[in-house]
């Protein structure tokens, strides 16, 4: 646990009763027709290395080359804002993927196809973020890259600190990794190219009508 007050940070039970939901005018299925697409969340979930933002990155490439409506919620770009007060123990890894749920939640609602490139190393957490969705709004997306794969990259020299002590709780080392038990995409990085691996993704959405952007 780290100095940061997270009792108070994740105090999420306790609503005002004066707060109540405002019904906008414009409501999720108008955005839908106007972009021409459902939305959805591609959730990328792998060890670090695996090549989950990379992945992410070239399918939105692909999709917003068939002007498609698209974001990137990146992992470590989301910790230098929205989740900067936040560290890597278990718990506030939970917080951490519970913000980025809500965030995904409001992108969908703005009828964009929101790709997440976040670790989630719980099933339950990954299960939690499915459930804050309708029906075939949560798409989860598989990075299976083995660790020694991932260990052999390092791009930001993690798993180097990792083993030398430097860096406590990472996923794979000294935390775990729980891999889905049944992803709606599978995707092997060690076994194909990114390209291949971003049309793979984009195969499934046309296939399973989110675009019709051929």
């Amino acid at each position: 646990m780290t100095d940061t007050p997270y009792e108070e940070v994740t105090d999420i039970d306790t609503k005002s009763s004066d707060v109540i939901w405002h019904k906008a005018d414009v409501c999720s299925s108008d955005r839908q027709l106007l972009n021409s697409q459902k939305p959805v969340v591609l959730w990328y979930t792998g060890l670090s290395g695996s090549g989950k933002s990379t992945v992410a990155n070239a399918v939105d490439r692909m999709l917003f080359d068939k002007s498609c409506h698209t974001y990137v919620l990146d992992g470590d770009n989301v910790r230098h804002g929205l989740n900067g007060d936040l560290g890597f123990s278990d718990t506030e890894r939970v917080e951490n993927i519970r913000r980025i749920g809500e965030v995904a939640k409001l992108f969908v609602d703005a009828g964009i196809i929101v790709s997440t490139a976040f670790i989630s190393p719980f099933n339950a957490d990954r299960e939690l973020v499915k459930n804050l969705l309708c029906e075939g709004q949560f798409i989860e997306v598989f990075i299976d890259t083995p660790i020694e794969v991932c260990e052999s990259r390092d791009p930001k020299g993690l798993y180097k600190k990792a083993r030398a002590g430097e860096i406590k709780h990472f996923t794979g080392i000294d935390s775990v990794y729980e891999a889905p038990k049944v992803a709606d995409i599978h995707v092997k990085t060690s076994d194909q190219s990114i390209e291949d691996c971003a049309k793979q993704i984009v195969s499934y959405l046309l296939s399973n009508g989110y675009i019709n952007k051929k």
